[in-house]
């Protein structure tokens, strides 16, 4: 069945996806307000709003909310990335309008108690403690920042700690006041759910709320540049970026696929050659991420401080040879393990609601999954090869570095490696 979507005249968005032979529903808010709607004196408030949202409303005090939720075996959380903020839970089919009872609540009628906002800003500064700590965590925000510099795209999410230190109740209820209107909100329900019912509960809930402007948040720019940290650890951490295709590129797909065959699987160039046949790393991999107006493809490997010279050196060269002789049997397989893992997740209904969501989100309607695979299939070799070739010639790269990275070449040598 497909997706069934209602918009208020207000700007609320409501879709939902009936999902047969299934006892439980995931049902969620989901946000058009991320790190990147942030201006600079707010980087980390988008983070802070979220874990604030179940710290107690007017309603209930934050073990409520969670006792609610659990009494009847259900789940809530919550996730801010760089473009939206979701507030999610899944529940059992006849629990779905207290779930969305209590998810209105806490993003409409956050309290912002003075008290709670001490508690959770240690929360939060430990979270970001915890993730300076992690080499294979931290360097991946250093990457994110150093192809976009001094732009709110390229800023953490979880901010600084001095920053977040200083937030109170006025900043947050500022940036729910600019970026939480009902056109930039999308209650999205997949599983055990009915479309008309819960349009029903979400009318008294969401379409009083008088509509707000959107905000437009700033233009990617990607940028080449590097950070290296120099740490001793055991390991040297190496993380390349290249600008890759938007959501509604063209060539998206391609640009997928690619980083597929390049370095999302065992049998990929990267792990063969890195791993497998020099024993350079443990972990190395590839991705290709995309946001409204830029996307990045994402190489990371973890190696030694005598190794990193040539890992470096190695993944140039493979970056450089896949764009001109990837082969159509790779190809083949990076669209099969794509296809699965879309139609895989689709058994999920968590899944399924936050991909109806963010493609509402782009698109203003939710494509059909044959659309996407069929878009997926089209991609053959000579589409890979030409679309690695355009970007290796239009783009520079990002490179972070950290850990005993004294051996590792600078960006300037890997560059020349690229366009040699």
């Amino acid at each position: 069945m497909s997706a069934q979507i209602t918009t208020f005249t207000n700007g609320f968005r409501v879709v939902t996806e009936h999902m047969p032979g299934i006892e439980s529903a995931t049902v969620g808010l989901w946000i058009e307000a991320g790190a990147r709607h942030e201006v600079e004196a707010q980087n980390g408030v988008a983070h802070f709003l979220e874990h604030m949202a179940f710290k107690g409303t007017a309603r209930r005090s934050a073990l409520q909310i969670a006792e609610e939720i659990e009494d009847v075996g259900g789940y809530i959380n919550a996730y801010t990335s760089r473009e939206m903020t979701a507030y999610y839970a899944r529940v059992l089919r006849a629990d779905v309008p207290l779930a969305l009872d209590v998810l209105a609540d806490i993003v409409l009628n956050p309290a912002f108690d003075a008290r709670e906002i001490e508690v959770e800003r240690g929360v939060i500064l430990q979270e970001i403690g915890q993730a300076l700590d992690t080499p294979d965590d931290i360097i991946f925000d250093w990457l994110q920042e150093t192809a976009y510099p001094a732009q709110p795209i390229g800023r953490s999410i979880l901010g600084p700690s001095a920053q977040v230190s200083s937030f109170d109740a006025g900043d947050l209820r500022r940036f729910v006041t600019e970026h939480y209107g009902p056109g930039q909100m999308i209650l999205s329900a997949a599983g055990a759910v009915d479309h008309d019912t819960l349009v029903r509960l979400a009318e008294p809930l969401f379409a009083h709320l008088p509509a707000r402007p959107r905000l437009v948040a700033e233009p990617a720019r990607f940028v080449s540049g590097e950070r290296r940290e120099m740490r001793r650890l055991e390991q040297a951490h190496f993380a390349l970026a290249l600008e890759a295709p938007d959501y509604r590129a063209p060539d998206f797909y391609a640009s997928q696929v690619f980083s597929g065959a390049l370095g999302g699987s065992m049998s990929s160039r990267l792990f063969q050659r890195l791993r497998e046949d020099r024993g350079l790393c443990y972990t190395v991999f590839a991705q290709s991420g995309a946001y409204s107006d830029t996307g990045l493809i994402t190489i990371y490997a973890g190696t030694g401080a005598a190794e990193i010279g040539e890992l470096a050196v190695l993944t140039i060269e493979e970056l450089k040879r896949a764009a001109g002789d990837m082969r159509e049997d790779e190809v083949a397989r990076a669209r099969a393990q794509m296809k699965a893992g879309l139609l895989m997740g689709l058994e999920s209904p968590s899944q399924r609601a936050e991909r109806m969501a963010k493609l509402l989100s782009i698109w203003g309607r939710v494509p059909d999954i044959s659309e996407a695979i069929a878009r997926i299939e089209a991609v053959d070799g000579p589409a890979v090869r030409a679309h690695a070739e355009q970007m290796l010639e239009r783009s520079g790269m990002a490179l972070a570095l950290y850990g005993p990275i004294d051996r590792a070449p600078y960006l300037a040598a890997l560059s020349e490696r690229l366009a040699a």
